[in-house]
């Protein structure tokens, strides 16, 4: 039975029904259809909507499955040459993720049951000399490096890998998002009259009475010690308040942009947000190292993996220290700066409130430190799917759950604490994001457009006109004078005096210029062929 069993799996396909090849080829073309069917359709409709970020993390999605694809197919088409790599005895059973693998070999050994399993093996290979099976190696009293068997179950474990690091990215941002829906009302809150009226900027005030100086200022807190202290406890009750949110957003509008602009906030949080997450949603050369390195450190005993969940635990903590830190400073310097203040506190952003003077360094801790967890929650997957909840692996259950205690925590904290904070303090650096437009500039950019083209086809219309009234110059081509037609320069922008972004102030004025030099030219050109 076990012989007959044997041969029923190892097949080829010459031994095996057309229906059954067909059926297999038949739903593994359909799923893979369907799938390149819905990101085609979710592309066409972020594009539709103008979400560009968005429809740049569905093309880094593209290029994730597209390694996955050649990873699985590199494995595939080498892995019966990788199984004839042998390696000596001594060697195979050093650095082994389990100590009952190395016993159960021991065992076989002293009840000389190798022999016997190298005999068979050899009337395997006579028997069906194209599979190469795990004893080709053993016949030279060596072990193969990896087997058929392994380098199938290692393709498992990177796919699980990678799904696993997207689901968890998406999982974060959308948790993340829900809990700033409330940032949509204190943004409506900033243009009502009790709010400008408690703003009035001849209204003074002593700094220490403001209610942003009066949640980071503590006498207490002079030392650096216990400031980091205050704000790690801090960040788990209310991380982000109305009166953070209303602060930071007078701040960022009075640097960048003109006082008393109607600019959103909130959007372009958002915006920015979605510009994040094409970064983190994708898995980089180095991460794919540190995926070798935990691999490689995964030896019986360490407990490598145990201390390992502790790492993306410890940098949540401490980026989340830090940004509570960086309003904490915030509120100093403006005590600093004036002890009277007129109006709301007016904060001063700055890259030098963040680690070596980066603020998007605090992105790349955040996407390593969801990519070690995603690695964590994986590699429990994979090897609770292949070997059974009583493998090897989970032969100390505390420290099982223990993993997944710290997985599901990392989680939380990174969702509803972390993000919230990383969203809205490293917008205080001292440049903001140029692709992130405010909404009524881009409509701005789109009207003047319009009119551009509006008044090209009047020019065409003037100019067949004038051929008309003229039968007897008909033989001379009608031009349109060419110099109205040179491409736009920074001097010859019409909307640079539009109302709109004379309003949104001097920084969003640049930002405009440099779109249309960007991108407007490139559809006039359409309207130059026409003409």
């Amino acid at each position: 039975m076990a012989a007959g069993e044997e041969s029923s799996t190892s097949r080829s396909l010459q031994e095996t029904p057309t229906w059954a090849v067909a059926t297999v080829c038949f739903v593994f073309i359909s799923l893979s259809i369907i799938i390149e069917y819905l990101i085609h359709r979710i592309s066409n409709w972020l594009e539709r909507r103008r979400k560009i970020a968005l429809f740049d993390a569905v093309e880094k999605l593209k290029s994730v499955l597209m390694v996955l694809g050649f990873m699985s197919l590199i494995l595939t088409v080498s892995r019966s040459f990788i199984s004839k790599i042998c390696i000596p005895n001594e060697v195979a059973n050093s650095m082994l993720p389990c100590r009952k693998t190395l016993d159960s070999i021991r065992t076989t050994q002293d009840l000389g049951y190798d022999q016997i399993w190298s005999v068979h093996g050899l009337h395997e290979r006579i028997l069906d000399d194209e599979n190469v099976s795990p004893e080709y190696c053993d016949s030279k009293g060596k072990t193969s490096l990896i087997s058929e068997e392994g380098a199938n179950q290692l393709s498992i474990f990177i796919f699980v890998l990678a799904a696993m690091q997207i689901v968890y990215t998406v999982l974060t941002m959308a948790l993340g998002r829900a809990k700033m829906r409330r940032w949509k009302t204190w943004e409506k809150e900033t243009r009502t009259v009790e709010y400008q009226a408690a703003n009035d900027p001849n209204r003074f005030r002593f700094t220490r009475q403001t209610t942003f100086a009066q949640r980071h200022i503590n006498p207490c807190t002079d030392a650096s010690i216990l400031l980091w202290t205050k704000c790690f406890f801090q960040q788990f009750f209310n991380s982000v308040a109305k009166v953070d949110y209303l602060t930071l957003c007078h701040g960022f509008v009075a640097t960048h942009l003109s006082v008393g602009s109607s600019f959103n906030f909130q959007k372009y949080i958002q915006g920015s947000l979605e510009d994040d997450f094409k970064i983190i949603v994708g898995i980089s050369p180095f991460m794919w190292f540190l995926v070798v390195i935990f691999l490689l450190v995964d030896v019986h005993g360490w407990n490598v993996y145990l201390w390992v969940s502790f790492l993306p635990l410890t940098i949540v903590l401490i980026m989340g220290t830090k940004l509570q830190v960086i309003l904490a400073k915030m509120a100093h310097r403006v005590e600093d700066q004036n002890t009277v203040i007129h109006g709301a506190p007016l904060v001063q952003p700055n890259d030098n409130f963040f680690w070596f003077n980066n603020p998007k360094f605090v992105l790349t801790l955040l996407h390593y430190t969801l990519f070690m967890n995603a690695f964590e929650v994986a590699f429990f997957v994979w090897v609770t799917t292949q070997y059974g909840i009583k493998s090897c692996y989970h032969e100390h259950r505390e420290v099982i759950a223990t993993r997944v205690v710290l997985a599901v925590t990392v989680q939380v904290i990174c969702s509803y604490v972390t993000l919230p904070l990383y969203a809205l303090v490293t917008q205080m650096g001292s440049n903001f994001k140029k692709a992130v437009l405010e909404e009524q500039t881009t409509n701005a950019i789109k009207q003047w457009h319009a009119g551009v083209k509006l008044k090209r086809k009047k020019q065409r219309l003037s100019s067949q006109a004038a051929a008309d009234d003229f039968p007897e110059n008909s033989t001379t081509i009608s031009t349109v004078d060419s110099s109205s037609h040179q491409p736009p320069t920074l001097a010859s922008f019409e909307i640079c005096s539009s109302p709109e972004i004379q309003e949104a102030g001097p920084a969003m004025h640049t930002v405009a210029v440099e779109i249309q030099m960007a991108s407007v030219e490139k559809k006039l050109e359409r309207d130059y062929r026409v003409i």
